[in-house]
């Protein structure tokens, strides 16, 4: 089992930049692919990014890319989304989330995750 705890979230204006992080404990953090998630009021979770256990391997919602980098330390046990040209839509409660597994590869959808944090709330005012 992993315990996962986000951080990095706030406030910040249109065009602004911040970087979460979400820190692990428990089992090896190398053994999970790990994702960033998100869901604003009203809304459905939505999937952001994704790494493999690696970190060879990285995927990204359409609206993300070139704008989201997603990145891992496994000798820290962190788990990185660093975010820019930040926009009012992208307000949201961003949670972590983490799938041990033996494959090197990515996976988007939330039901393929086991363990979530509890997520950090960025808000970007316009």
């Amino acid at each position: 089992q992993v315990q996962l705890v986000e951080s990095g979230g706030g406030l910040v204006q249109a065009g602004g930049s911040l970087r979460l992080s979400c820190a692990a404990s428990g089992r090896t953090f190398s053994s999970y692919a790990m994702g960033w998630f998100r869901q604003a009021p009203g809304k459905e979770r939505e999937f952001v990014a994704s790494i493999s256990r690696s970190g060879a391997s990285t995927n990204y919602a359409d609206s993300m890319k070139g704008r989201f980098t997603i990145s891992r330390d496994n000798a820290k046990n962190l788990l990185y989304l660093v975010m820019n040209s930040l926009k009012p839509e992208d307000t949201a409660v961003y949670c972590c989330a983490a799938r041990e597994t033996i494959v090197d590869t990515v996976f988007t959808l939330p039901n393929r995750y086991a363990y979530w944090g509890q997520g950090t709330q960025v808000t970007v005012s316009s």
